[in-house]
């Protein structure tokens, strides 16, 4: 056989080779790319996603969408050509497979975890949206999770309220656990609680402020390997008494980073006019209870999914400026918002047609 043969042979056989290796070997990435994007002042699935009763509500037109981010599930393991691909590509992302599932996550982990965080952030939404309006919003420190094996396990429950620790009145989370941390392991702390049980009596005895009592708990030593630090074992959050029913209607979607889209949603139904002016204004970010935006993962995926559903202003978190004004998808415009007063005075400018007032992002942020 001719040696030039033979050489094109052996490289069309190595190449097979190398194909096949690709194919076949899983690499430790994972892929994220645009997911859906969802207009908060639309349906979604045939159902408003958002729901107000028992307050006067307007009709808003335009786009206020929350974007996504799609991934790859934590049981899929990518090969190498997939990985090579996706570098490639320009609407899909790789990633350490580590990022999405730190630790060992499992896919479902993972998802109660986001499911978790999707149900705080509408909570928080709503907090921040009627707030902005000046509408009382009546909140309570709660038990949020107890740790299994800890000296609270039995004694103290999800949803439980937390009214006093050692008598003193509990304001807010982080209270808990100085007041808690003032003892020495071994030694008691006694919380006065409205207990989560029975959900109908809880709910009646915080609005009257009656039905606590009072459970002692001994606590332990943190397993943290620092100074002795006094623990019960669990964490405190906040829940909240609405003055009319919010609900929203989103399945399929976890994760803490519509906040802010919910609460301009929420913000728009409830007052008279447009704040888009109809136009079609997309964005992301977490909001807390006093109406702060913060950061979220995936925001080049999530400039790229929502300027091909048609936007044409997407409002983003500051911390996450820089990040997103490196690829900027053509006919977008990036506007840089902290809080939920600047998404409400970048909307202003919007319907306004004053687009050079708005405070855009940059490659410095």
């Amino acid at each position: 056989m001719p040696r030039r043969t033979v050489t094109m042979l052996a490289s069309t056989l190595m190449l097979i080779a190398l194909l096949c290796a690709g194919v076949l070997i899983p690499v430790p990435y994972a892929e994220m790319s645009p997911g859906p994007t969802v207009n908060t002042l639309g349906k979604h699935d045939g159902e408003p996603v958002l729901q107000i009763s028992g307050h006067k509500t307007y009709p808003a037109d335009g786009h206020l969408n929350m974007t996504t981010v799609r991934v790859t599930g934590a049981d899929y393991r990518m090969n190498l050509v997939e990985a090579v691909y996706g570098w490639l590509a320009h609407d899909s992302k790789i990633v350490p497979h580590d990022t999405l599932y730190p630790d060992g996550k499992t896919e479902e982990q993972s998802s109660q975890e986001n499911a978790e965080e999707f149900s705080q952030s509408q909570e928080s939404a709503k907090v921040a949206a009627l707030k902005e309006l000046h509408i009382p919003v009546k909140s309570w420190v709660i038990v949020s999770t107890v740790v299994k094996g800890s000296p609270a396990e039995g004694r103290l429950h999800a949803g439980d309220v937390i009214k006093a620790v050692d008598g003193t009145a509990v304001k807010q989370p982080a209270d808990v656990a100085k007041l808690v941390t003032k003892h020495k392991p071994g030694q008691d702390v006694v919380f006065t609680i409205v207990p989560a049980k029975d959900q109908a009596a809880a709910e009646k005895a915080r609005k009257e402020a009656t039905g606590t009592r009072n459970v002692t708990i001994t606590t332990r030593a943190a397993d943290d390997g620092g100074a002795k630090r006094a623990i019960v074992g669990i964490s405190a959050g906040t829940d909240h008494t609405f003055p009319f029913d919010i609900d929203i209607k989103l399945a399929d979607v976890g994760g803490p980073s519509a906040g802010l889209m919910f609460a301009l949603g929420i913000y728009d139904k409830l007052t008279p006019g447009s704040l888009t002016g109809g136009t079609f204004v997309a964005g992301t970010g977490t909001i807390d209870d006093n109406g702060t935006v913060g950061p979220i993962g995936g925001i080049e995926m999530k400039t790229v999914g929502a300027r091909d559903k048609g936007a044409r202003y997407f409002l983003t978190p500051a911390d996450n400026c820089a990040a997103a004004a490196k690829d900027t998808p053509d006919g977008l415009t990036l506007v840089k918002v902290k809080t939920i007063g600047d998404a409400l005075d970048a909307l202003k400018d919007i319907r306004g047609g004053d687009i050079a007032a708005l405070p855009k992002c940059t490659a410095k942020g």
